[in-house]
């Protein structure tokens, strides 16, 4: 069960007023609320990592750290195009998530806009990856994400976020919470 269903299966049930042992508000636009705060957290994460000198922004950057140091993953721009992260990667066996738009990603880096960021492999590395998944399973599966890895039709991309394209009933938990 992805966690958009738990989430809603959660409102519907009542699960929170049960926990909190009383009546509860729970806002009207709760899992676009969890959304927003999630991305925040990339951002926090993102912007530790690229002051400790552990993620770099740009295309020729990235390129680089592929070539002379192990990258633990990349992040690449939501609304970037899926032919260029495509060359981007190559051949090479890397996750890859896009969990922000350029212009989020830009905004961590002091751009108006970054489209590929490559992370050393860490602690802030194994933060971003946790929280990035916990995204994936509140936003639409697209080609390339664990659902659509364990159906056997993706690509090794794992693309979520706002302009993701949807994967349909068949949205899987990416298994790291």
């Amino acid at each position: 069960m992805a966690q958009d269903e738990v989430l809603l299966k959660a409102l519907k049930t009542g699960a929170f007023s049960k926990a909190a042992r009383g009546p509860v508000q729970v806002p009207d636009q709760l899992a676009a609320l969890v959304v927003r705060m999630l991305q925040a957290r990339i951002r926090d994460f993102l912007g530790f990592a690229r002051r400790g000198g552990e993620a770099v922004a740009g295309r020729e950057a990235v390129l680089e750290w592929l070539r002379t140091r192990e990258v633990a993953f990349l992040l690449q721009a939501s609304d970037g195009s899926p032919a260029e992260r495509d060359r981007l990667v190559g051949k090479r066996d890397i996750p890859v998530y896009t969990p922000l738009t350029g212009a989020e990603l830009g905004s961590v880096f002091g751009r108006d806009r970054a489209v590929h960021v490559a992370v050393l492999p860490g602690r802030l590395a194994g933060s971003l990856q946790a929280e990035a998944a916990r995204l994936a399973g509140l936003l639409p599966a697209g080609p390339g994400s664990p659902a659509a890895e364990a159906a056997g039709r993706g690509s090794r991309p794992q693309e979520f976020g706002p302009d993701a394209p949807a994967a349909g009933a068949a949205d899987a938990n990416p298994g790291l919470d």
